[in-house]
C-alpha cells in the first residue's frame, strides 16, 4: 500500500460492503470519512454497510439527503452520517453542528465538496468512480494523516 493512497476494484456490492463493514469496525470517534463520486456511484450504499457493521442495536439507515445528518450509537461511539448535497453555504454546515460532530463523533460526509475549507485535513478521502461494468466500483483512497495508514492496513486488495 502507498504511504497516502491506493485504488482498488471492487466487482460487485458485496466487496464495497465488506471494505465498508471492516474499515467501519476500525473507526474511532474523530475519524472522518469524506465520501465522493457521482450519483448512484454507492457513496450511501458504502455508508449503509458500515453503519451497520458497528450498529449498538439493528435499525433502518436511511439517505440523510432531505434530513442532512442521521446520527447513530455505535459500538465505536456517535456516528453522524451526513448528505450535504442540498446545502449551498457553509453558514448551513455550522448551523449543522457538524463542525463540532469532526472532534467527537466518526463523521460520514456525503458531497463534501460542500464543506469548502471547513473539511478536516485529517480526513480520510474516499472517492468512488462507476466503471464499464455496472455491478463494478473503483474506489481511491486518500489521506493526508499517518494514522490512515495503520486503519486502512489489508484494505486495498
Amino acid at each position: 500500500m502507498a504511504a497516502d493512497h491506493f485504488e482498488t476494484l471492487f466487482a460487485n456490492s458485496n466487496e464495497t460492503a465488506t471494505f465498508a463493514a471492516t474499515l467501519g469496525l476500525r473507526l474511532l470517534p474523530g475519524d472522518v470519512i469524506l465520501l465522493d463520486g457521482p450519483v448512484g456511484a454507492g457513496k450511501t450504499h458504502l455508508a449503509r454497510a458500515l453503519i451497520r457493521a458497528i450498529l449498538l442495536v439493528d435499525e433502518d439507515v436511511p439517505s440523510p439527503t432531505f434530513t442532512l445528518v442521521q446520527t447513530y450509537d455505535t459500538q465505536n461511539g456517535t456516528l453522524w452520517h451526513s448528505d450535504l448535497y442540498r446545502l449551498t453555504s457553509t453558514f448551513e454546515i455550522e448551523e449543522l453542528g457538524l463542525i463540532d460532530a469532526f472532534e467527537d463523533a466518526i463523521c460520514l460526509i456525503e458531497w463534501p465538496d460542500r464543506l469548502g475549507t471547513l473539511a478536516p485535513k485529517t480526513a480520510l478521502h474516499l472517492t468512488l468512480a462507476n466503471t464499464a461494468d455496472t455491478n463494478a466500483r473503483i474506489l481511491h483512497a486518500q489521506w493526508s494523516d499517518p494514522k490512515w495508514r495503520d486503519r486502512l492496513a489489508g484494505l486495498d486488495s
